[in-house]
C-alpha cells in the first residue's frame, strides 16, 4: 500500500463527514434536540481529523500521480491548493465543534449561538469540499474535466484528417 492508496482511503469522509454533519446540524437545530447537535459535531471533528490524515498523505500521492500519463501539475496544483482551504475550514469547525460539545453538555446559554456558528462554517466547508472532490477527480478522471469535451472534440476532428 503507498501514499496515493492511502490518500484515496482516507480522502472521502472530510467531503461526506461535513455534507452529514451539517444536515444532522440542522435537523438538531430545527428539533431543538441536542443530541443530534452532538453528533454532527462529533462527525465534524472526526472530518478534521481525517482532513489531517488528508493533507498528511496527500504529498506521497503527488508523487506518484505526477508520473503517470495525462495528470498535469496545473490539475494537481490546483486540487492541493484547495484542499489546503478546506483543510482550513474543517480544523476551524472541529475546534468550534469541541467547543460546542462542551457547551452542550454544561447546558450553558451560549451553546445555541455555537451551534449557528457552526453551521455557517460546515456551508463553507460543503462548499470547498465540492470543490476539492470534483478537482481531485479529476487528477485522474479527464472525462470530468471542464475541457473534456473539447479535448474529446478535438481528438475526433485530428482523426477525420487523417483520413
Amino acid at each position: 500500500m503507498n501514499d496515493a492508496h492511502l490518500h484515496l482511503l482516507v480522502n472521502h469522509f472530510p467531503i461526506i463527514g461535513t455534507i452529514f454533519g451539517l444536515g444532522i446540524l440542522i435537523a438538531g437545530i430545527i428539533l431543538k434536540n441536542n443530541s443530534a447537535k452532538n453528533i454532527a459535531y462529533f462527525l465534524f471533528i472526526i472530518a478534521a481529523i481525517f482532513a489531517a490524515l488528508s493533507m498528511g498523505t496527500g504529498e506521497g500521492a503527488e508523487e506518484i500521480a505526477e508520473k503517470l500519463p495525462g495528470v498535469t501539475d496545473q490539475v494537481i496544483h490546483e486540487h492541493e491548493e484547495l484542499a489546503e482551504k478546506f483543510a482550513i475550514v474543517l480544523y476551524i469547525l472541529g475546534i468550534v465543534s469541541l467547543a460546542g460539545l462542551y457547551l452542550n453538555l454544561k447546558n450553558h446559554a451560549k451553546a445555541n449561538l455555537l451551534s449557528y456558528l457552526a453551521v455557517v462554517i460546515s456551508v463553507v466547508g460543503v462548499f470547498l469540499a465540492q470543490q476539492v472532490g470534483t478537482s481531485g477527480g479529476e487528477v485522474r478522471h479527464t472525462e470530468i474535466r471542464a475541457n473534456a469535451t473539447q479535448t474529446s472534440t478535438n481528438t475526433e476532428a485530428e482523426g477525420e484528417d487523417k483520413d
